[in-house]
This record gives structure tokens, C-alpha cells and sequence, in this order.
């Protein structure tokens, strides 16, 4: 089989980074992700990514260099300056442990709350740039656009109108912004240094200023669909308010802070699901069905917050 340029020299590089620090090896590389956006390849203890195409330089540096300066959040890159290779950004990382998808009573959501409330309480450094969630919002309602005739594809693009325009990447979300992770779930934290270090947060691509609720909309959208149990959203919710969150009131119902970022999330993930079960010909799963009744619902009520009541 052929391997990609782009794969084999990020694993040259990776490994070359490695035996800096461990001098005798005899593992391979291994290809964490694979995707249009990111290539991400480990060689023992360093990470080596390689960002979306187009990726702009100036926009990625500040995020870098937030992560450096904060590492008791977020994990700190190796280098403070990306490399390029075959056109792309390329950034290096220490390899933490993930989370085990196979056992999900170890979720950490204290910790994944307890680092949101951290961030989001740090000042905003100059020439940081907008969060990315609500554009990435609006890729995804566009792919499901571009992909063709589907039967819930109504559904989704009627909850996703009823949103304000500031969660459809059509105006600038509300003021005050806080620093934000956004793309918030349990993949994003890895412990370093692994196997029992703490967590910490990963991946600085969609870093930037933005409403906090953000970071708190996938875990809260699952919850309201029923896909979180409640007690692991209590665990999350509780610690990131113990964590003194701005996102969400010390006290009381959450949801008048998160309704809006939480469907959109919802609308989201949707049109995720219905354009990769269009791409590969089979019906909505179970789990992919009940978001999609969740945006027919949304369709039907308007979201609680107009967009300047999140301020």
C-alpha cells in the first residue's frame, strides 16, 4: 500500500522529534486522524499535526502561543513556531492519554468542567481571534446542503434558520467574549503526562473569543436529547460552576445561558449524521435519528434568547 507523502513525511518528522528525548525506540509511527482537516501522527512520546489546508499562520500563532502560556489548561506544543510540509501547518505536540471510549464511567466530566471554568475565566490576550464553533456550525449545514435530497435534511435546515445570526456565523456573537475552547468534547482532553497525569484540553484550531456557552452546548444538547445521562451532565455542569464559570448563573436553571449555543450544536451534529448516512447510502442509527427529531422539535418552538440576550 502507498503511503502519502504528507503521512510518511510527518512520521519522519515526528519520530525525529521523539528520539530527541528517548534515545533507544523501537515502535512505528501510528496515524491518530486522518482527515481533510487534520493529519495527526504519534511516534512514542511527541505528536505531530498537520492542519487543515489554508490554515493561516497569523491566525494560528496567537492560539499557539495562548496554549504555551497556559499549560496547567491546555496541553503546551513542543515548538512555539509551526513548521510547513507539503503546504500544510505543521505543529508538535507531547502525546497524552485519551479518554476510553470503552468505558464510559470514567468520563472525567469534573475535569473537562473544571478546565472550561478556567479558561473561560482567563483575560483575553490581544489579537486573539474569534472562536470558530458557529462557523464550523455553518460548514457542517452546508455540506448537508451540497450533499443532495434526504429525507430529514428539512428538519435540520428549519432548526438551523430558527437560530439568531450570530450562532449561524452571520454576525458577531454577543459581547462581553471570554476565551474559549470551541469544540468541546471528551476526545479534546488527554492526560499529560500520560499514563496519570492530569487532563488537560487539546486542540487550539477553533481557540479563540467567543460566548462561552459554546464550550457547554454539546454535553448540554445532549443532555436535552437524551443522550447524556443526568447524572454525568450534573457532574460536568456542577463543576464547572464550582469552578466559578461565567458561562451559565452560579445557581438555578442553566438553560436560559445555553438554549441557543445547545441547538445549534444540535443542528450541528445533525447534519453531520444525515450527510455521512447519505455519503455511505444507509438510514439514520438510532442515535442519529433522535437529533434529527430534536431539530424538528427546535423548528417548531424559537429558541428562548433572541441574539442580543445572551450578552
Amino acid at each position: 500500500m502507498t503511503v502519502h507523502p504528507l503521512l510518511a513525511e510527518l512520521a519522519l518528522r515526528a519520530g525525529a522529534r521523539a528520539h530527541r528525548t528517548v534515545t533507544a525506540c523501537s515502535c512505528r509511527a501510528a496515524t491518530l486522524a486522518d482527515r481533510p482537516d487534520a493529519t495527526v501522527v504519534r511516534h512514542a512520546d511527541t505528536v505531530a499535526k498537520a492542519h487543515a489546508p489554508g490554515t493561516d499562520p497569523a491566525v494560528l500563532a496567537p492560539r499557539l502561543a495562548l496554549a504555551a502560556g497556559l499549560p496547567d489548561v491546555l496541553l503546551a506544543p513542543l515548538a512555539a513556531t509551526p513548521a510547513e510540509l507539503h503546504g500544510r501547518l505543521v505543529t508538535f505536540w507531547p502525546y497524552g492519554d485519551p479518554v476510553d471510549p470503552a468505558d464510559p464511567d470514567a468520563a472525567p466530566w469534573e475535569a473537562a468542567g473544571a478546565l472550561l471554568a478556567r479558561l473561560h475565566r482567563i483575560p483575553a490576550p490581544a489579537g486573539l481571534p474569534p472562536m470558530r464553533g458557529p462557523a464550523k456550525a455553518a460548514h457542517a449545514v452546508a455540506r448537508l446542503t451540497a450533499a443532495g435530497p434526504h429525507p430529514a435534511v428539512a428538519a435540520v435546515l428549519g432548526a438551523w434558520r430558527a437560530l439568531p445570526a450570530w450562532a449561524r456565523a452571520e454576525a458577531p456573537m454577543p459581547e462581553p467574549g471570554a476565551v474559549c475552547h470551541g469544540d468541546l468534547h471528551l476526545g479534546q482532553l488527554v492526560r499529560h503526562p500520560a499514563p496519570d497525569g492530569p487532563w488537560r484540553l487539546i486542540d487550539v484550531d477553533d481557540l479563540g473569543v467567543g460566548l462561552p456557552a459554546w464550550d457547554l452546548a454539546r454535553p448540554a444538547a445532549w443532555y436535552a436529547c437524551g443522550l447524556l445521562p443526568p447524572d454525568e451532565w450534573t457532574r460536568f455542569l456542577d463543576a464547572y460552576r464550582a469552578g466559578g464559570g461565567p458561562a451559565v448563573p452560579a445557581s438555578g436553571d442553566p438553560w436560559a445561558a445555553l438554549d441557543v449555543a445547545a441547538r445549534a450544536l444540535t443542528v450541528q451534529t445533525a447534519a453531520r449524521a444525515v450527510t455521512k448516512s447519505a455519503a455511505q447510502g444507509r438510514s439514520l442509527d438510532e442515535v442519529e435519528q433522535c437529533l434529527v427529531d430534536a431539530c424538528a422539535r427546535m423548528g417548531s418552538v424559537p429558541p428562548q434568547l433572541a441574539a442580543d440576550s445572551a450578552k
